[in-house]
């Protein structure tokens, strides 16, 4: 039937980046507001610390 496997490899990759995008935006979108927080306290605790000193 079908004798080239040329596209085959090529729509596999495609289905492969394309699954590490959502993965990727899911991941963004679940722990995105966390780690904003997580940064801008850190961000703060040394602010604090570098105007005592």
């Amino acid at each position: 039937m079908f004798k080239s496997k040329k596209g085959q490899g090529m729509v596999e990759y495609i289905l492969i980046i394309f699954l590490v995008v959502v993965v990727v935006i899911s991941a963004v979108k679940l722990f995105g507001g966390k780690v904003n927080t997580m940064f801008s306290e850190t961000n703060d605790k040394i602010a604090t610390e570098a105007n005592v000193r």
